[in-house]
């Protein structure tokens, strides 16, 4: 059975603006230090980041389609897949990772994000607990992108 790894954080805005930043290629260039991005917002659209100066030999790449697309409260990848410039993860595995946001008042929205997929076995749990850094440096991303108000 895959395992998954899950993470919730209150934002100080609201839900359509959490969303926004989900979306928008500048936005998640900025809080999540990709050298690029590209996002058709659409279900069956896709959802790409990397990073690196070379953009013909990235050093990271996230991609994936997005299966769900209902703004401002959900956002549902799948075909998920990564990879490193000197290869990707040592095990096949099928991730999702799911983007819920709760609407807390006019100024506050809760985001949680899901990650699924995750093999069982010593890589799988490896893979599982840097993605757990992994996202509570993303949630730290996200905070300080909100806090400069871009």
């Amino acid at each position: 059975m895959p395992k998954s790894h899950s993470r919730s954080e209150r934002f100080p805005v609201n839900a359509d603006a959490l969303f926004s930043l989900l979306i928008r290629p500048t936005a998640i260039c900025s809080w999540w230090g990709a050298a690029r991005a590209v996002v058709v917002p659409a279900e069956d659209g896709i959802w790409v980041a990397a990073w690196g100066e070379d953009p013909d030999r990235p050093d990271y790449v996230s991609s994936a389609r997005i299966d769900i697309f209902e703004p401002p409260t959900r956002l549902f990848l799948t075909d998920s897949s990564y990879h490193a410039r000197d290869g990707g993860p040592p095990f096949e595995a099928n991730f999702t990772i799911s983007y819920k946001i709760r609407e807390i008042s006019a100024v506050e929205a809760e985001l949680t994000v899901t990650q699924d997929g995750f093999p069982e076995s010593p890589a799988g749990d490896k893979f599982l607990g840097a993605c757990e850094v992994g996202w509570r440096d993303t949630f730290a991303g996200i905070r300080k992108y909100i806090e400069k108000g871009e």
